[in-house]
């Protein structure tokens, strides 16, 4: 009986854990005031559980180029979390394997602002997209595929 007991509270203590170090995790934004496709992956991030500040400029150009981000990747947002750059609308279950794993790269890209992805959710469509691993080089390969009609995780 007394076991039950302790397996039964090691669930819910190990979920209050885990969103302690969501929330612990600073994710820096650079967008625009007037992209509200922007202003929603904000609000995705945060109902993961990570802590989101926000910084609203002109222009994300030089946050990105300064982050390492080539132009062929870029989207309408760049952010920097524990030193890496994720830009565009990745997910953030990728940003916690990207941070878990703790590759040698730049960080996460998904390219344009593809249908589907956090903040750009319409009435159920969602379209097939790549999150993109960008290496210190510039190259890049497939970390995740969401979309259609399931997702396929690479990492």
């Amino acid at each position: 009986m007394k076991r039950f007991r302790i397996a039964s509270l090691a669930a819910p203590l190990a979920l209050i854990a885990c969103a302690q170090a969501a929330s612990a995790t600073v994710i820096e934004v650079m967008k625009s005031p007037y992209c509200g496709c922007c202003t929603e992956w904000v609000e995705r991030m945060r109902a993961a559980g990570f802590t989101v500040e926000v910084t609203e400029v002109d222009d994300t150009a030089p946050a990105a180029k300064s982050a390492g981000i080539p132009d062929n990747l870029r989207s309408c947002h760049t952010a920097r979390v524990e030193g890496y750059a994720i830009e565009g609308h990745v997910p953030a279950e990728d940003i916690r394997t990207l941070l878990a794993k703790k590759p040698d790269a730049v960080g996460l890209a998904v390219p344009g602002m593809p249908v589907g992805s956090p903040g750009m959710e319409m009435e159920g469509r969602a379209d097939r997209y790549q999150v993109v691993l960008v290496a210190r080089d510039g190259q890049h390969r497939v970390f995740a595929t969401h979309g259609g009609t399931a997702d396929a995780h690479v990492h």
